[in-house]
Order: C-alpha cells, then structure tokens, then sequence
C-alpha cells in the first residue's frame, strides 16, 4: 500500500519521539573504512556457531552442507539487500527502528524481544565453552592423575567465578566504548582461531589422527576402507534438522549492519551491499573449510562443539592447547559485549521511555547474566542451545522479518518481483522453524529421558 509524503513525514516524528535517544546517536559518530567494514561485518557473524558446523556437515552430508551453506549465505545477503533498502526509503537506522516503522509497538517488540533471546542464546553458548574447555584446558598444563574432580577442574565452579569475576563487572559497564580494548584483544583471539584452526589442527592434524576411532580413543591401524572413514555425500537423518538452525545461527548478522552502514565512510546502499557480500563471502570460505577439514577428520564422531573432538583425541597437543585458550580468552571477552545490545533490548521492552538509572542498569544486566548462567550449566549440549535459537529468532531476524518488514513499508505493488522474493523469504523461513523447533525439542526430551 503507497503511503504518502506527509504520512512517512508523520510517522517518522512520532518514531523520534518513541524510540530511544541511544539507538540512533550513533549516526555519523564516525567514519569507517571499507575494509574495516568488512571486517566487522565478519566478525558480527563469525562466533561460536564456527565450532558446529563440522557436526551440521556430518548430519547432512558434505554436498547437502555445501548447498544448504550457499543457499543460506545467498539468503543472508539477500536479506540484507532488502534491510538497506528499508534504510534508504525511510533514512532510518536500526533494526529496532524498521519494526517500529512497519509495525508499530508490536514490530519493536518482535524486534527487540527476537534480539533479546538471541543474544541470550549466543551468550550462553560462549559460556557453556568455557564451561567445557576450561578445566581441559587447565588439566592440559597441570599434566596430572587425579582421583575424583578437584574443585579447580570441576567446569560449573569455574564458569561461575569467571562470570562473576570477569564478565559481570566488564557487563556493568555504562557504555560500550568502554570495552574497546577488550573488544580488540577478542578480535585478535579470534583472528588467531581462524587462522590456525584452518590450517594446523584442521587440515595439518586431519592427518595424524587415525581412523577409524572406536568409542571415544584412537585405533592407530589406519583402515580407511572402513564405513567409518568413507565421508557421506549426502545424508538424511533426525539429526539433519540442526543444520539449518545452525547455519542460520552462524550466519546472523543483521542487528549489526544498519550501525556498521551509518559509520561506513561516504556511505551509499551499493557500497555497503558490496561490503556485506565480501564478508558474507570470506565467512562462508572460513566456514566451508572449517566444516570439512573437522568432518573429514572425525566422520560420525566429530562432537557438536569441534574442539571438544580435538581436545578428547590430542589432549596434550600444544596448538591446540594455544587455540583453545585464544577461543577461551576470545569467548570470555565477547560476552559483555553482546550484553550491551541484549541489555539494550530488554530496557526497551520494559522500560522503554523511563531515564537511565543505576538500580535499573543493575537490576537487568543481574537477570540477563543469571539466565545466561543457568542456561550454559543445565543445557547438556551447545547444539540445543543452536538448534532452539537457531531455529526461532536467528531465522526470525534473517529471513522471516526483513522480507515481512519490506512487504509492509515498500510501496512496489504486491505481485513486484521484490515483494514476490520477500514473500518466499518469509514462507522459507517459516518452514524452517516450523520444521526443525519441534523434532528438536522431541530429539531433546528423548534424550534427556534415555540419560
């Protein structure tokens, strides 16, 4: 439905006035080079979902990863396509601002309550890591036999006095740019992982471990004829469900594109499409070999967080130790930075026009970190906790509500081909939730009954 010029005009101006000052402050704070563009780009979609995707593969096969990793990557330009162009018909500049725009209260709160579980979900994902590679990677240097647990190997124990010593003071921070230091020595950790994940233990290490493995240690007869060492091209299974979800998990960086476009220098919608596209392109060429190099090292047994396989068979292994503690470092310092925006949204569900104020600062970053917590001990797997964000609000925020945002505020006729596109995005991520959530949470139950 076209809207006229005095109706957008109207409507924009009760936006400003509803919307928080701090969610468009930001406009024209700074100029950002293209590469450094792209380079945030990246690292808004590289994460933990990196440590799945050799487990997806395995699920699916390696030609039914490769398509559904092209087609989820196309998806995701696609989708921001539709985001810059929303950007530029109505000069506004968060994700937040377009639901509002399109729907009122309600697309805001779609919006940021979509954001809010999100950010949740990643949190608790880096955290359940530390929960997991911590004490390995502590016993790792101690280099000795224990009889029971002590206190200092045991992974709850020292998730809580990380999160208590580290990540919540770095959350309780007023403002982000506080974490600037931090955020950079992540993105160095981070940088590290991939590049040596990709080469050493991934590709170099594939080759010293032998195959096939049996129940959980190494035979060290290589018998590559075996079922066992032949990779399967395509395959179909209850677990094939979690590769989309994954895939949509590892792929998200939506929330991030509309600040990285208003700081982009001399910025235009070609210009930063052309920076999303490289991005998405380099991320899926770190991905593609990431989930090959460790599937084809561990076939049906590559665990669902990577590393967790190469801990188990080279436990003493020195790079993988020195990666293992770069993730770790890398992890713990992304957290409260995903806090901000998770903090963001949820002031703007329950506090939406009230004034900054310590008790309320305190009070939700408290909330956020205790659900992160009880999240990363209690959920037995990191591909639950990819699967059920996966498969809600990463596919929600990169296909359902860009192609519902555009249907709603474009003024092109129904039957445009744009229109037709978003239409299709929607319905695919429609089916994809409606398909995956629930054999999820059936593969969970069944598992937590079989325990």
């Amino acid at each position: 439905m076209m809207r006229s010029e005095s109706e957008i005009e109207s409507e924009l101006s009760e936006e400003s006035a509803l919307i928080p000052r701090d969610v468009t402050e930001h406009q024209g704070s700074s100029h950002a080079s293209f590469a450094s563009s792209v380079f945030n780009i990246m690292h808004a979609i590289m994460g933990s979902g990196i440590l799945g995707l050799a487990y997806a593969m395995s699920s699916t096969g390696i030609i039914g990863f490769s398509l559904l990793l092209l087609v989820v990557a196309i998806l995701a330009a696609y989708s921001v396509h539709l985001l810059l162009e929303l950007c530029e018909q109505t000069e506004l500049t968060s994700y937040e601002d377009l639901g509002f725009y399109a729907f009122k209260t309600t697309g805001k709160v779609m919006v940021a309550g979509a954001i809010l579980i999100q950010n949740i979900g990643a949190m608790s994902s880096y955290l359940f890591i530390i929960k997991s590679e911590l004490p390995a990677a502590i016993a790792g240097f101690l280099h000795h036999n224990y009889i029971g647990t002590p206190w200092y190997l045991n992974g709850q124990i020292l998730l809580l006095i990380t999160v208590v010593c580290i990540v919540l003071p770095l959350a309780l921070l007023p403002k982000i740019e506080f974490l600037g230091y931090t955020s950079g020595l992540s993105i160095l950790f981070m940088v590290y992982f991939a590049i040596v994940v990709e080469t050493e233990p991934v590709i170099v290490k594939k080759w010293f471990i032998p195959c096939p493995l049996f129940n959980g240690t190494m035979n060290y007869v290589q018998d590559f004829s075996s079922d066992e060492c032949k990779p399967k091209l395509l395959q179909i299974s209850a677990k094939s469900v979690y590769a989309i979800p994954i895939l949509a998990f590892s792929f998200l960086c939506h929330t991030s594109v509309l600040p990285i476009y208003c700081e982009l220098q001399r910025p235009s919608k070609s210009k930063m499409q052309k920076a999303v596209n490289v991005g998405i392109t380099l991320s899926f060429s770190v991905y593609m070999l990431s989930a090959l190099f460790g599937y084809l090292t561990f076939y049906g047994k590559v665990d669902s967080q990577l590393l967790h396989s190469y801990s188990q068979y080279l436990p003493q292994d020195v790079v993988i130790m020195s990666v293992r503690i770069c993730i770790l470092f890398s992890v713990l310092l992304t957290v409260p930075l995903i806090h901000f925006p998770a903090r963001k949204a949820f002031k703007l569900l329950l506090f939406s026009n009230r004034p900054f104020t310590w008790l309320h600062h305190i009070a939700v970053t408290l909330v956020i970190q205790t659900a992160i917590v009880l999240l990363a001990m209690y959920v037995p797997n990191i591909q639950n906790i990819f699967g059920v964000v996966g498969s809600t609000t990463s596919t929600a925020l990169l296909f359902i509500y860009p192609g519902l945002f555009y249907l709603q505020i474009s003024g092109e006729p129904l039957k445009s081909l744009k229109k037709l596109k978003a239409l299709g995005l929607i319905i695919l991520g429609c089916l994809s939730g409606a398909v995956s959530l629930p054999v999820i949470i059936i593969t969970w139950l069944h598992t937590e009954n079989e325990a």
